[in-house]
């Protein structure tokens, strides 16, 4: 009988936390403000984007990701990679965000579906999903909590 080595990939998880508190994410406004400057004033208008704010315990930004970029009506988005990051960094709250090129602020039946998977795989691991922010190139935004879309 042949042998065949067998081979995998060694797993090896760290936790270093900061030692500087983010700001506390304490309403949509305030994430809107924070968020935003992921955003460029110079593609905002031209191409989607998809940033996730990762909170603690206190609502203090620990960590964005923004691995996510498409194209002019829509991106691809990884629920699995939204998660894994949240995981990792010990996130107790996630927030996210995307921009509308149009300006057009209303979500889309892709947005409220995305928003309701990420929800319950939220809900499988103990982490909040606290809200959805839309962007519009004019800087207004939406808000999934404050329209009551949560």
């Amino acid at each position: 009988m042949k042998q065949t080595k067998e081979r995998v990939s060694e797993i090896k998880v760290s936790y270093k936390p900061k030692l500087i508190e983010g700001p506390k994410i304490t309403s949509s406004n305030v994430a809107y403000n924070f968020i935003k400057r992921f955003y460029s004033k110079d593609t905002i208008a031209l191409q989607e984007k998809f940033v996730v704010l990762y909170v603690n315990r206190a609502n203090e930004a620990i960590g964005v990701y923004q691995g996510f970029s498409g194209g002019i009506t829509g991106t691809v988005i990884d629920i699995r990679i939204i998660m894994g990051i949240a995981l990792k960094s010990m996130a107790c709250g996630i927030f996210l965000c995307h921009n509308h090129p149009s300006g057009n602020l209303l979500p889309s039946t892709a947005d409220v579906e995305i928003t309701k998977k990420i929800k319950e795989a939220c809900k499988l691991m103990d982490i909040s999903l606290i809200d959805h922010l839309i962007l519009s190139p004019e800087g207004d935004y939406f808000s999934f909590m404050d329209e009551g879309k949560l």
